[in-house]
């Protein structure tokens, strides 16, 4: 059965909620002890949380679309979230780099930036009560 945009909104969120905790204390984890670049550990704590990200949602949130494998399903979850890597990656450089924002900070921006693309472009291309 279809649910309702808002209450999968909801979901995606509390899901994104979960793997933000993920992405951010292992980058802080990265940056303060063992002293990695805070662009690569921002790189790095973003991958570990997509993966998670992709079994969570794919769980919880969109419902598994019958004409796709898995396979193509989860290639599809990588691609936007490469671009949605991009994305975190561009925001933080121009925040940590450009106006010397504390990266803290600019993770938390670009984290809800990031979100809305990635809802919207999972949404379109992974969820099956789209018809």
């Amino acid at each position: 059965m279809a649910q309702s945009v808002k209450r999968q909104f909801a979901k995606f969120a509390g899901v994104g909620l979960v793997a933000f905790a993920i992405d951010f204390g292992l980058m802080v984890a990265l940056t303060e002890v063992f002293k990695i670049n805070s662009l690569a550990s921002a790189t790095i704590s973003f991958v570990v949380s997509v993966v998670f990200n992709y079994f969570a949602s794919m769980h919880y949130v969109f419902e598994h679309k019958d004409d796709m494998s898995r396979k193509r399903e989860f290639t599809i979850f990588v691609v936007l979230s490469i671009i949605g890597l991009g994305l975190t990656d561009v925001l933080m450089w121009a925040g940590t780099d450009g106006l010397e924002l504390d990266y803290r900070l600019v993770k938390v921006a670009a984290t809800a930036i990031v979100t809305t693309y990635n809802f919207v472009t999972r949404k379109i291309f992974l969820d099956g009560t789209n018809k």
